[in-house]
């Protein structure tokens, strides 16, 4: 747009527009509209242009992991929009404010919810899963790769064709969530008390951080973790796929989340210097990435 503007006015520097303006010199006031008019025109779609950096607006889906909801990307998601993207934020049953029995809740019962979310939306979306997250996204994108452009895990779970969260937490002997977990009599929902939750998730928070997680801390439902992948459709590999590091993790350790990096095959890699929920404590951070990403 702005190009066009600046095409406009070098035309003034034809004869036919100085005859033009000499006959309107008589009319000072209507000559001061017009150039007040072009120029309100070209400083509103230049600065446009400038606040999308030249780049057109995204679509991204985010997805939190487990003892989260969606309040967990709140700052990630302010940050976005404030930038001209569009973001839509997944809650995922028995998470937040909905009540579904954990009992009913499986891995597939997560797919479901993001596909239906995905499916309301116009055009392709950048998904991203954080923990739990991780192995949704992937379940979703393995049953609907066309809507996915990218696939982006922060310190997400990398499940393989046959694989399980749990799996995977088994391979991961220094993480402190195992450890953190009480079980309900019941045996469907697990517990991390306030006390160890912040140690846990966000060692690195802030003193709003780490209220937000206590204050927003409730039961997990846990058969979802125990459910294996079954990976069959062939355009999933095709997905473009990148992985967000946290480097000093102690819910996922940077060491299993390397190893699921290079078992996934993923070549586009980006770190954060932070605990596990970065996008709590380094939002901005995390926004930035996910742009570049985006791009």
């Amino acid at each position: 747009m702005c190009l066009y503007i600046h095409a406009k006015f070098a035309e003034y520097n034809s004869t036919q527009m100085k005859m033009f303006i000499r006959k309107q010199i008589t009319k000072p006031l209507f000559h001061m509209v017009i150039m007040a008019m072009a120029s309100l025109l070209t400083f509103s779609s230049c600065s446009k242009d400038d606040n999308n950096n030249g780049h057109s607006a995204k679509t991204f889906v985010l997805v939190h992991g487990s003892f989260q909801a969606p309040y967990a990307w709140q700052f990630v998601k302010a940050r976005l929009e404030a930038l001209g993207q569009k973001v839509v934020v997944v809650e995922l049953p028995g998470h937040g404010q909905d009540q579904t029995d954990p009992k009913t809740i499986s891995i597939k019962t997560y797919r479901d919810k993001v596909v239906q979310a995905i499916t309301a939306i116009n055009g392709p979306v950048v998904l991203v899963g954080h923990s739990l997250g991780g192995a949704v996204i992937t379940a979703v994108t393995d049953t609907i790769p066309e809507r996915v452009e990218k696939l982006v895990y922060l310190a997400g779970f990398v499940p393989a064709n046959n694989q399980s969260i749990l799996d995977l937490t088994m391979m991961d002997p220094n993480s402190l969530f195992g450890p953190a977990l009480t079980f309900s009599a019941a045996g469907a929902t697990a517990s991390i008390a306030n006390d160890k939750i912040v140690s846990v998730f966000a060692q690195d928070g802030n003193d709003q951080v780490k209220k937000l997680l206590m204050d927003n801390n409730r039961p997990e439902p846990i058969a979802a973790q125990a459910d294996k992948l079954i990976l069959k459709n062939p355009s999933f590999a095709a997905v473009p796929k990148y992985y967000i590091q946290t480097t000093q993790d102690h819910a996922v350790t940077i060491d299993l989340q390397k190893k699921m990096i290079s078992a996934a095959g993923i070549m586009n890699v980006y770190s954060v210097d932070s605990g596990h929920c970065p996008m709590l404590t380094q939002p901005d951070k995390v926004s930035d990435l996910l742009l570049q990403i985006s791009r």
